[in-house]
């Protein structure tokens, strides 16, 4: 007698009279993880405690002089002093620079920037230009001192060039005239030695301590913009929230004729795009500069020359048209498999109407959610200022201790200042040598970790409660009456109360790969420059199975947290019960769910794109009616930016409930056509729009 083959994917579930949703009577799972959570928790509270009692972020917000002093700080001596001066920006052009991030020059603080050419030479014979002078010199310095002791000192400058101030720091003004390079419209200047120097030679000075400059001018210009459109920013987002509660109020009475409107719209928005893109496209035509290749053109600070480019709307318009044939051949193959969705789509949509509070739940994931940003962002912060103020010898000649860190009180009658005379013991950087400061980099790394798990287990937390909340109305025999009064507070007090540690190990796994990751993505970063292929072809097999696998875990987890609000069962044992029954049912999960999250994605797109082109018409000034209406702002594109990617996270927040109750419905579904076989005593719980699609009937019923 042959033994009997066990199924591959597990044995269908059996038919079970006493159950009716999910199972009230549960014990806690996963107690381990839960305990080692709530101690990492703890360690991570302690960690912010620490990071908050020595870090200083003051050392973000203002420059540092010589001194380690902050510039401009309220409360303090120098607190009308806001500016940093170099004594010698030229010495900025040295490689050090880069490597320890402080020009070898004395640094001050100043209330404003030198306005003119001068030399302490010249300057030093007027009284009137001498006292001006002594604004950008040390203190001590008085009529009666010579000036080679002023020099040998190092309390004056040699020179002053005209300056401007760029965040808190006086730089050079250097400027064009004529294709020679300038600075206060002068092309040479007098180095205070006596020489005549041209105004490039500023050029590498600033370069390196200007390295950003263009950066941090257009994140200004992007902070201004947002400062004009902010309420108008604001409102956009308030009709892309409007715009999804009332897409979601359709759904629910009108899901059928509302699915394949929003695929038409999707399609004429798509086809609108297009349209646009070709128009802007035929417009450049023969326009002076329109040719210039992309390439050619390179990076500009004002992204708006790239809209004065053919390349780009051909570019736009190829994108979108790709996007519009591939949408249009997956809706031609899947044709038959959206009338299931569609079935689906409905019965979320009845769910959803019977759970009507799921659809804020999103809202308090987001308070949770932005709670963790805050801690890690403030930990973040403290931790990486809470060194301390590094000196170190920095000397015009050769001297034996140049580079050697040093004490500034006393360095003027120390041993080193008597064999190095020129040299100076100026702040360097933040560093320390303490306990403290040798584990930093691993508290940041903690700090890092402790933000993924606590991000992931909040997001954990919300996709069972919502599964529990859902499940609970699939499984009751008569609807709303078999369900509970409030179902989804129900389900959220289940979740905490048995299945903390079952959240906290399902989060776990996925934060240790999201840190692998990261860790790839920073060894990425490393390894840009270098040579061996293979290893970045290494890296980059890495990389992407790790993504990979990121998207295998948080599917599995998904549904893992649906077996768990159902049955109460741990991770382990329910993640294996979700997959063995999702393989079982293969076809079913590639085709039907997969098809009902390509409608839901659509009615994203659909919201993003309608506010889209609404913003766009509005913030560029296309539309004579908002001409006056409409902020100036030096990138229009900002605000519409801004608008379009709220929208997306707004539509985001409130489809993911339906993507949660679709997900749960579905796994309900498949074990509805396991469990039962549509006899008066195993009758389909599944609605009736479901069975009809799936040739299913319950036999209780009278045929048609």
């Amino acid at each position: 007698m042959e033994l009997e083959e066990k199924p591959k994917y597990g044995e269908p579930r059996k038919y079970d009279p006493t159950f009716k949703g999910p199972i009230q009577n549960r014990g806690c799972t996963d107690i381990v993880c839960c305990i080692l959570f709530i101690v990492a928790v703890l360690g991570y509270i302690a960690v912010g405690i620490l990071a908050w009692s020595q870090g200083d972020p003051r050392k973000v917000i203002y420059p540092t002089d010589s001194r380690g002093q902050f510039c401009g700080q309220a409360g303090t001596p120098l607190e009308k002093k806001p500016f940093l001066f170099y004594f010698n920006i030229m010495k900025c052009a040295s490689p050090m620079v880069l490597l320890e991030f402080q020009c070898p020059t004395t640094q001050m603080c100043v209330d404003k920037c030198p306005e003119k050419f001068m030399t302490l030479l010249k300057a030093y014979a007027n009284r009137k230009d001498f006292d001006y002078y002594k604004n950008f010199c040390k203190e001590g310095v008085t009529n009666t001192m010579g000036i080679p002791e002023i020099l040998k000192l190092g309390l004056c400058p040699a020179m002053l060039t005209p300056s401007k101030p760029f965040t808190r720091r006086c730089f050079p003004a250097l400027g064009q005239k004529g294709g020679v390079i300038t600075v206060g419209n002068h092309s040479h200047f007098d180095d205070g030695t006596g020489n005549m120097r041209d105004a490039k030679d500023l050029v590498d000075g600033v370069k390196n301590a200007t390295v950003v400059i263009e950066a941090r001018q257009v994140v200004m210009k992007i902070f201004e913009d947002y400062t004009q459109s902010w309420y108008w920013i604001l409102l956009g987002l308030v009709i892309a929230m409007l715009t999804s509660l009332l897409f979601i109020i359709l759904l629910r009475f009108l899901a059928g004729i509302m699915v394949w409107v929003m695929i038409a719209m999707v399609i004429l928005v798509l086809g609108y795009g297009i349209f646009h893109c070709y128009m802007e496209y035929a417009a450049l035509k023969g326009e002076p500069g329109s040719n210039v290749t992309l390439q050619e053109l390179g990076f500009q600070t004002d992204f708006t020359v790239y809209l004065q480019i053919r390349q780009t709307w051909l570019a736009f318009m190829i994108i979108l048209a790709i996007v519009e044939v591939i949408i249009i051949l997956l809706l031609i193959f899947l044709r038959k498999r959206i009338l299931i969705a569609v079935a689906l789509i409905k019965e979320a949509s009845r769910a959803i109407g019977h759970v009507m509070c799921s659809l804020f739940y999103p809202l308090f994931t987001f308070l949770l959610l932005a709670m963790v940003i805050a801690y890690w962002a403030v930990t973040a912060v403290f931790l990486s200022t809470s060194n301390e103020p590094i000196y170190k010898v920095f000397n015009e000649t050769e001297c034996e201790h140049s580079r050697k860190t040093c004490d500034p009180a006393n360095y003027t009658t120390s041993s080193m200042k008597a064999q190095c005379p020129d040299s100076e013991c100026l702040f360097a950087f933040y560093g320390g040598e303490t306990v403290y400061h040798k584990y930093l980099i691993g508290l940041q790394f903690y700090n890092v970790f402790l933000f993924f798990w606590c991000a992931n287990f909040v997001t954990a937390l919300g996709q069972m409660t919502l599964a529990g909340a859902f499940a609970s109305y699939y499984w009751a025999f008569v609807k709303p009456d078999d369900m509970p009064a409030f179902p989804v507070f129900s389900s959220l007090g289940r979740s905490l109360r048995y299945h903390t540690g079952t959240l906290a190990f399902g989060s776990l796994i996925l934060s240790i790969i999201q840190i692998i990751r990261v860790l790839l993505e920073y060894l990425d970063h490393k390894l840009k420059g270098a040579q061996n292929k293979f290893a970045k072809f290494l890296l980059c097999c890495l990389k992407c199975c790790f993504w990979c696998l990121e998207k295998f875990i948080k599917f599995l987890n998904r549904n893992a947290y649906i077996m768990v609000a159902i049955y109460g069962k741990n991770f382990c044992t329910s993640a294996r019960d979700a997959f063995l029954l999702l393989m079982r049912n293969m076809i079913r999960v590639a085709v039907l769910d997969k098809v009902t999250d390509f409608l839901l994605f659509l009615g994203k797109l659909l919201i993003v794109g309608l506010v889209g082109i609404f913003a766009f018409f509005f913030f560029s000034g296309r539309v004579k009616a908002f001409e006056d209406t409409a902020p100036h702002l030096h990138y229009y594109w900002v605000p519409i930016l801004t608008v379009v990617v709220g929208s997306y996270l707004i539509a985001h927040g409130f489809f993911s409930v339906y993507a949660m109750c679709v997900d749960t419905l579905f796994l309900c579904f498949l074990e509805d056509l396991e469990r039962n076989d549509g006899s008066p005593e195993r009758p389909y719980l599944m609605p009736e729009s479901l069975r009809k699609v799936l040739n299913k009937k319950n036999k209780a019923e009278p045929a048609e």
